[in-house]
């Protein structure tokens, strides 16, 4: 399917061949018909993403001060990375659309007026309601469209309940004088809704013709701004008293519209405040008149409620009576009674063909007047496809004659965040003997932006298509933490080597899928002993090789700490200091998709742990922090103690109260008469009978490099992987003990295995 973004990095505009999104389980598939370009906002951002780098840390300063304390924390070279990952992320242009019900999740259907298949539907919100040939929309931001309303007045939906929203907050009320600073798409659909609530309307704005369009849409009264005397207009538009609500809907840096709001408003009114201006409040006026003010968010409450956006939960209408959802509903039956028109709003129609031609006119390229653009998808119903091919040859593919058959590892990436983008990618691309050959993501774009970047063969929403793929011999799964178990068992039973980023799995039933996968696959394995792979000519190795991405146990510097306390066997005394830096409660992190920071971070430093002592946890007791902030959540401030199999100690101190400028991890290892000091990857210091010695890196040596490297070298050498299936077991078992544990209140065993 065709979709329209921009890369963020570059600024530039991109119409591609992506493939089509998956239908969420509760949301719908539609194929679009018609889908609005908003003006104000997508120019403001195209602008921004156009800014040199350093036009764009001057316009967020507070972006720049986020990386600052990151170089302190992670050093330079990661922090360049992962910077770059972020500028490099494409973006969906387009947020309000309609079209026509394609396919409806097990749950799409449910609290959304039982929407179907062939059902005509408007819909909203960023990321969700492109400019593509196909979206996919949850429940939540998706109403049917009534009868006698066309896709393109539907597609106006978001911007209609952006003004709908903006009357609720204003409270206006019968008779009251409102004036409209702004007539763009925005004011035009406000003027109309405020007179459909029975106010008397001022409209105001630079530009004649949107004056004029403005009185033939209803307004009582208007001025163009910088010409007339809009000051006196609005004296006597509202008998001398000033309006009793001033509302901007105008875009614009400039202060210069808050200042006409304030100053035209009548003592005790309001100002109200959605369009994209400058804030500075003139405190004098707001002052002497007592002026409200308030800024509404987007079209309703839910918008930016992750799980309400994502269908997850509904409001209560007895107590939430106007969500977005049900603003989106109010204003399509305005414009199904009239009440509100937006045919003079729609200036220009294009093809989504020629959507970089809208763009232009946009943003200033062809000297045209407009408003409203349309881009519209015609009536052809073309194969929705979920894998597209690229033209160039990936990555290993084009060494194919030198190297010879099954000398390399054909790979499959699934989940493309940014971690994978600047950390994993950039290293498997590296590896000689790596070809990559499919990468599956959650939308086409990002599959399309990171397949093209590192040279896959192709690309796909459906992570399915990497597992059937008979000519990949590994994946490497990177999706968010809930995904992980499925996607580790379903790879294992197609015979597929694995490569999952931590946490294994985030409960024990997820945990048992995987060991009983495992064991089905690795059984299955040893009755062919000694014979070739199916999936790799070329390795011995039965079946499976299941890697976690325990990163910190290979790095050089934990190697060389384990190799100086070589030379005892005495049990160990380990204290692991970790800065670990706020997360908000709302953080995918913190919710079901993450599980929390235990088992998805805590995870690490138990197996770091464990590498170290050669041993296995059996009991953890726990202290985490009460009594304070609900900023701060206990599970992220914690004191963990670890008695291991092989009678070392050791203490985990996690913390998310630090300040991020502080070096993150510090590990101080007591065995035998000596002190191993390692300092956040960076350094390690060794101090025995009296001497120390030292080493330093330039940058921090997390391990990622060294662990992807044994990764394919034991598939492609056909030997068993340095760390066991049992090990892997108990870190995922030790995280849940920690979380009972803090629960419980007192120290708890550490299972030795799923019962």
């Amino acid at each position: 399917m065709k979709q329209l973004f921009q890369n963020y990095k570059t600024g530039e505009l991109i119409l591609a061949e992506v493939p089509a999104p998956l239908c969420r389980g509760n949301g719908v598939l539609v194929r679009n018909a018609a889908s609005l370009v908003s003006a104000g906002t997508e120019r403001q951002m195209i602008e921004l993403a156009q800014k040199s780098l350093l036009g764009k840390a001057k316009a967020r300063p507070d972006l720049v001060k986020q990386v600052i304390n990151k170089i302190k924390t992670d050093g330079l070279l990661e922090t360049y990375r992962q910077v770059m990952a972020r500028l490099d992320s494409p973006v969906p242009l387009g947020y309000s659309s309609a079209g026509v019900v394609v396919e409806v999740g097990e749950q799409g259907s449910r609290e959304a007026g039982e929407i179907r298949v062939g059902d005509r539907v408007a819909c909203a919100g960023s990321g969700y309601a492109c400019h593509a040939e196909v979206i996919s929309v949850p429940k939540n931001l998706c109403v049917k469209i009534p009868a006698g309303v066309s896709f393109e007045e539907a597609s106006f939906v978001a911007l209609g309940g952006i003004a709908l929203h903006t009357a609720r907050i204003a409270q206006v009320q019968l008779g009251e004088r409102v004036a409209v600073i702004g007539l763009g798409l925005l004011g035009q659909l406000l003027v109309q809704i405020l007179k459909a609530s029975g106010c008397f309307v001022l409209g105001l704005d630079i530009d004649a013709h949107k004056v004029s369009l403005a009185r033939e849409h209803g307004a009582d009264a208007v001025g163009e701004i910088g010409q007339d005397d809009v000051v006196s207009i609005s004296n006597t538009f509202s008998d001398g008293l000033g309006v009793d609500t001033a509302i901007i809907m105008a875009s614009t840096p400039s202060n210069e519209p808050l200042e006409l709001a304030a100053e035209i408003a009548r003592e005790k009114g309001k100002v109200i405040a959605p369009g994209l201006v400058g804030l500075q409040i003139p405190r004098k006026l707001f002052y002497e008149k007592e002026l409200d003010f308030q800024i509404p968010r987007a079209w309703g409450p839910g918008m930016y409620d992750e799980d309400y956006e994502k269908g997850k939960v509904d409001y209560p209408k007895p107590y939430i009576r106007w969500t977005a959802r049900e603003n989106m509903r109010a204003f399509l039956e305005l414009l199904a009674q009239g009440k509100v028109r937006v045919d003079r709003l729609i200036t220009h129609r294009f093809p989504i063909d020629r959507a970089l031609e809208a763009y232009e006119l946009l943003m200033g390229k062809r000297k045209e007047r407009y408003i409203g653009i349309i881009l519209t998808y015609g009536q052809e119903e073309r194969p929705i496809e979920r894998k597209v091919l690229f033209e160039q040859r990936s990555k290993g593919a084009e060494e194919k004659g030198s190297r010879g058959e099954g000398q390399r590892v054909r790979l499959g990436v699934i989940g493309a965040g940014t971690f994978a983008r600047s950390t994993l990618l950039p290293i498997l691309r590296k590896i000689e003997d790596v070809e990559l050959r499919g990468i599956a993501t959650a939308t086409g774009i990002s599959g399309y932006n990171v397949g093209r970047k590192f040279r896959f063969a192709y690309t796909t929403t459906d992570y399915k298509e990497i597992l059937d793929d008979p000519d990949i011999d590994a994946v490497v799964i990177a999706t968010r933490h809930n995904l992980h178990a499925q996607m580790v068992t379903e790879a294992l039973e197609k015979g597929k080597h694995v490569f999952v980023e931590k946490p294994l799995a985030i409960n024990e039933e997820e945990l048992r899928q995987v060991i009983d996968a495992y064991c089905r696959v690795k059984e299955q394995g040893s009755r062919g002993a000694g014979e070739r792979s199916p999936q790799h000519p070329s390795s011995s190795a039965p079946l499976p090789i299941l890697m976690v991405g325990f990163n910190r146990r290979f790095s050089p510097l934990a190697v060389k700490a384990k190799e100086l306390l070589s030379f005892s066997r005495e049990p160990m005394v380990i204290q692991y200091r970790v800065n670990a830096g706020y997360v908000p409660k709302d953080s995918w992190i913190q919710t079901e998709e993450g599980g929390d920071r235990i088992v998805g971070e805590i995870c690490h430093f138990v197996d770091l742990i464990e590498y170290l002592t050669e041993a296995l946890p059996e009991r953890v007791q726990v202290e985490s922090i009460s009594g304070q902030s609900e900023r701060f959540l206990s599970s992220d401030n914690l004191i963990v103690q670890i008695k291991m199999s092989d009678g070392s100690v050791a203490s985990i101190l996690y913390s998310a109260m630090g300040d991020k400028a502080f070096p993150r991890e510090r590990i101080e290892i007591f065995r035998d008469g000596s002190v191993c000091l390692l300092d956040n990857f960076r350094k390690l210091e060794f101090v025995k009978g009296g001497r120390r010695r030292s080493i330093k890196r330039f940058g921090i040596q997390w391990g990622h490099k060294e662990e992807l490297r044994t990764f394919f070298s034991c598939i492609m050498e056909g030997k068993p992987l340095p760390v066991g299936i049992q090990e892997y077991i108990a870190t995922t078992l030790t995280t849940f003990a920690i979380r009972e544990a803090m629960v419980k209140g007192e120290s708890v065993k550490v299972m030795k295995g799923i019962p």
